[in-house]
């Protein structure tokens, strides 16, 4: 077998551009980048903490995710104690929040039956409709993630994740 002849480009043309390139180069669907605001990884721990501190103030483990603006994890915690199950859940109550940006608990209403997007919980990869995910807004009032809170009652959840989203528009100001 001729080794070289293996390593050889398909084209003997050295300046031919390769077909994929071309399309790439001309046919992108974007012209111009969209700036998108975002959670830094230093402000998701600030609410992060937040969250934990009133957890803590409530003496209440739990599960606290934070996302991004793309519906992506940033960053999770599961305090010392916080029920296993609950972990999928708070990740569940954020993503929801983070593709709406919304609280959790507003798509309730359209998802319950006879509502008008009844089932809509199942699209998505599964929506977690219940109070705990909170949309996270920072000093201009702009949602830059979301976070998502579980392992207490509904309404403990719901305190937690409000004290959790309120940090970051707090510590801008």
């Amino acid at each position: 077998m001729d080794v070289e002849r293996e390593r050889r480009p398909v084209s003997r043309n050295p300046r031919q551009v390769p077909e994929w390139r071309k399309w790439s180069a001309t046919k992108t669907p974007c012209k111009e980048l969209v700036a998108v605001p975002d959670i830094s990884t230093e402000e998701a721990q600030r609410v992060l903490s937040a969250g934990v501190r009133r957890a803590a103030e409530m003496a209440l483990p739990v599960n606290i995710a934070v996302f991004d603006t793309g519906a992506n994890l940033k960053t999770f915690v599961r305090m010392d104690g916080a029920l296993l199950g609950s972990a999928d859940i708070a990740i569940g109550k954020a993503r929801t929040s983070a593709l709406f940006q919304l609280d959790s608990e507003a798509l309730f209403e359209y998802c319950k039956p006879g509502g008008t997007s009844f089932g809509l919980e199942n699209s998505n990869g599964g929506l977690v409709v219940f109070a705990g995910g909170r949309p996270i807004r920072n000093v201009e009032g702009v949602v830059v993630g979301a976070v998502g809170v579980s392992g207490g009652s509904v309404a403990q959840d719901a305190e937690i994740a409000q004290a959790a989203a309120a940090a970051l528009a707090a510590a801008s100001a």
